[in-house]
């Protein structure tokens, strides 16, 4: 006999739009905090400040995926099914876990962080300049005479987007960074997307399990290593091009560990139609 299929849901598109949204409203952070920063903070405190919000991006995900360990636990339908009436357990490859709380709890976390940021000011002193009246009026005279050449160039340049945006495509130097961190965040999220399961198969955990290990013994590493590398900047004072042959040398480094990894092979687990047969 035929399977029957059921008719499909379009529930996913307002989890796909949900998402567009959340990335219109995450992307800005990002660029403009490291504006921010860079405007009103010490050439030599910079580094270390930066080091602070990479390690605050990297903090994130891990209580995520400690929140995410917690709703794998729950069954999908927690609320509306009792757990006497749940016959399978959270280790069973039909067991799907409350991936949607996580979700609502992180929208209402992300609206009342979101609401702070209303109050930021404009502008800063910045760091390292007294705040005293008299320097304060003198350095406001230049921006109010300036007023109207800034809003000139603001019109010049968003009529030259293109062209810019051409120039700064053909910078190697900005082609190679970018190419650099697509390959990294390429093997970041190929590693947060098939480990998980890997940790099932190979291991008989969880997916609770297996989403709280990835989430204890890769991110708070990223966190000491985001905050110490600004602190070494800014103790040693690093320019661009000492930061360069510091960045190749340790991912070279990080290239060899990894690569040592092949080394490590387990045995494959047995399973029905692939590596063993159903009899």
């Amino acid at each position: 006999t035929e399977c029957e299929k059921e008719p499909g849901s379009l529930l996913w598109v307002f989890v796909m739009v949900g998402n567009i949204v959340r990335g219109m409203g995450e992307t800005p952070i990002m660029p403009l905090g490291i504006s921010y920063l860079e405007d009103f903070a010490k050439a030599e405190n910079s580094p270390f400040y930066l080091a602070c919000l990479h390690t605050a991006t990297v903090i994130g995900p891990f209580l995520g995926l400690l929140l995410a360990s917690f709703c794998a636990e729950l069954f999908v339908d927690v609320g509306s099914v009792g757990p006497d009436q749940i016959t399978i357990t959270a280790t069973d490859a039909r067991w799907v876990g409350a991936w949607w709380l996580g979700i609502l709890i992180c929208a209402l976390l992300n609206l009342l962080v979101g609401i702070p940021f209303w109050f930021l000011p404009k502008s800063l002193v910045k760091e390292g300049e007294t705040n005293e009246p008299e320097e304060t009026g003198e350095k406001c005279v230049v921006p109010l005479q300036d007023n109207d050449k800034n809003e000139a160039k603001q019109n010049i340049s968003s009529s030259n987007f293109i062209p810019f945006l051409k120039a700064l495509f053909r910078n190697p130097v900005y082609m190679l960074f970018i190419c650099i961190t697509v390959l990294q965040f390429s093997a970041f999220d190929g590693m947060i997307s098939f480990m998980p399961k890997y940790l099932e198969q190979q291991f008989g955990k969880s997916a609770s399990d297996a989403i709280f290990l990835i989430g204890v013994y890769n991110l708070p590493v990223l966190c000491v290593g985001y905050f110490s590398g600004g602190l070494f900047m800014k103790k040693f004072k690093i320019n661009i091009y000492q930061a360069a042959n510091i960045a190749f040398w340790v991912s070279l480094l990080e290239y060899l560990l990894y690569f040592a990894a092949y080394w490590t092979v387990c045995d494959t687990s047995p399973v029905a139609g692939l590596t063993v047969s159903y009899e």
